[in-house]
């Protein structure tokens, strides 16, 4: 990665802009964005989740998986480590909002930013490298101990300007190191698709308590009929769009409807809602795959 994120920014366009016109050049490229569904792939992508989840799990079984969710994250990190850690060059194309602020100090606002499902940093550890703000504070929580643990020893962490800390977001009450109502912003990717679908109102609700009046809440995650969701064998889903791996973690589908409606309702105001439906390409191996995400910027109201 280039010491400069504007550098990083002009070598990945940001989501949409790259159109697959001619069909023969499908491999040309790694992916292709606003890749449209013709009704035979959408009626397939239906039947295939019909599939999977025409047998649901046994209540017992589901209740393993939801109490132990904290377990299996642990031993996810404690396998992968910090190999785990992926570079997200996209995060300051997409999310130009948690870029670093003027380079001029006296110029500098104080800044906070929290991130719910931190994992072993793969946004706060971009933030700590590329911004040089005296005034930026970073907060992080994850559900994995060891996550925590994995993202305190890199070289980067920087203890003076972030503070990490294990949390249960799906707590009526969290315990945190900040008051109601200060965060700038409030970071969600790929994880409240972790969470049980009855607990993911309480958590927006509660990211809209700490939020500062004119914060944001930046939010990607998987969207309804992704590839991941198409793959799943029968008796790994545990309610409608909501699997289990098989490394015991759990991972929900959704709509645009669902996160408009949850996002309202916490009290929230959108100012971005894509689904972003883009076709990756194995140019060695000849595969197409169907890739489905949801990008919101939604923010609570002054």
């Amino acid at each position: 990665m280039s010491d400069n994120p504007a550098t990083e920014n002009e070598k990945r366009p940001q989501f949409g802009t790259r159109l697959l016109t001619d069909a023969d050049d499908v491999f040309k490229h790694n992916a292709w964005d606003h890749v449209q569904w013709d009704e035979e792939q959408e009626l397939a992508a239906q039947a295939a989740v019909a599939k999977n989840s025409t047998s649901k799990m046994e209540a017992e079984q589901k209740e393993r998986f939801q109490t132990d969710a904290p377990k299996f994250w642990d031993s996810f990190y404690g396998i992968h480590d910090n190999r785990f850690f992926k570079d997200r060059h996209w995060l300051f194309t997409e999310f130009p909002e948690l870029a670093p602020l003027a380079a001029d100090p006296a110029e500098q606002q104080p800044r906070s930013i929290f991130e719910l499902g931190c994992g072993v940093g793969n946004t706060i550890l971009p933030l700590l490298q590329y911004s040089s703000e005296p005034q930026l504070k970073v907060f992080g929580c994850d559900f994995s101990a060891r996550a925590i643990e994995i993202l305190r020893s890199q070289s980067q962490f920087d203890e003076k300007r972030c503070e990490v800390f294990v949390m249960d977001a799906t707590l009526d009450h969290w315990q945190v190191p900040f008051e109601e109502n200060s965060q700038d912003i409030i970071v969600m990717i790929f994880v409240l698709s972790a969470i049980e679908p009855k607990k993911m109102q309480r958590v927006l609700d509660n990211c809209c308590r700490y939020l500062r009046p004119g914060g944001m809440l930046l939010f990607r995650d998987y969207g309804r009929y992704d590839l991941a969701q198409l793959r799943f064998k029968s008796g790994k889903c545990m309610e409608d769009n909501f699997y289990v791996r098989g490394d015991g973690t759990m991972v929900y589908f959704f709509t645009e409807d669902e996160l408009r409606g949850m996002m309202t309702q916490a009290g929230l105001q959108e100012e971005q809602l894509i689904v972003d439906r883009r076709l990756q390409v194995n140019r060695g191996r000849g595969l197409k795959m169907y890739r489905v995400w949801i990008q919101t910027k939604f923010r609570k109201p002054l």
